[in-house]
């Protein structure tokens, strides 16, 4: 019982309170491109992590793939352009993003803990529950303002906060720890890699950006990467 609801806590705090405050928190002081060229190293966080915990092993062409799919990763974040890494201006936020992605790399190895006898949907309610009172006690300790509603008037960040919550807050979580708890942190953990990728095709579609070659070129680093790391399999 015990371990039953110290599990429950951790996660709560760790996936729910710690990683969402963290990364919002270090966004207001740095740039979306460090933001996402510190989020690719949430995979190898993963390995590393599950390594010294847990002493999880890795072959070579689970390494092969991550270090694949990571420098795909950073060529679509730096635009083809490996001088553009001398442009980058690191800042405060970024020691929160680094903090947030250790956080995300604890949160999903430790899933495997989760109680057997409790279905996803019910272990995800009350871990939200618990790190929604989390969040409310350090709003309360943090902030010296009332929280103020008047915004969510205006329709354009009704419907962003709207997307915000159904889609990375609450389908992205549940779908992540079902497929953590089939395929293993360190499978599930190659897959952040797709979001730089994804931003870049919605950009396409919905805001009508132009895919350049740099696009092209990570796209197949990150497939190939991707392949090597979840589903190769040497005979």
């Amino acid at each position: 019982k015990s371990l039953f609801y110290f599990i429950l806590f951790l996660q709560a705090l760790l996936g729910i309170t710690g990683f969402n405050t963290l990364l919002y928190y270090g966004l207001q002081t740095t740039t979306a491109t460090n933001a996402l060229l510190i989020n690719s190293s949430i995979p190898a966080l993963i390995v590393f992590l599950s390594y010294f915990i847990f002493n999880s092993s890795i072959s070579k062409h689970q390494t092969f793939g991550i270090t694949l799919s990571t420098l795909g990763v950073i060529f679509l974040v730096l635009k083809g352009d490996i001088s553009n890494v001398f442009n980058l201006e690191f800042t405060k936020g970024d020691f929160w993003i680094i903090l947030a992605c250790i956080d995300w790399a604890l949160y999903s190895i430790l899933l495997r803990f989760t109680p057997k006898d409790i279905k996803p949907f019910e272990f995800f309610s009350i871990t939200i529950l618990i790190g929604l009172i989390f969040l409310s006690i350090l709003y309360l300790f943090i902030s010296d303002k009332v929280l103020d509603t008047s915004f969510l008037y205006e329709r354009e960040i009704f419907y962003s906060i709207l997307y915000i919550v159904i889609f990375p807050s609450i389908l992205s979580f549940y779908f992540w720890n079902i497929s953590t708890k089939v395929l293993t942190a360190n499978v599930t953990g190659q897959f952040t890699h797709l979001m730089p990728l994804f931003g870049a095709i919605m950009a396409f579609f919905l805001l009508g950006e132009v895919l350049y070659m740099y696009h092209y070129i990570g796209i197949v680093l990150i497939a190939i990467g991707i392949y090597f790391s979840t589903f190769f399999k040497k005979k």
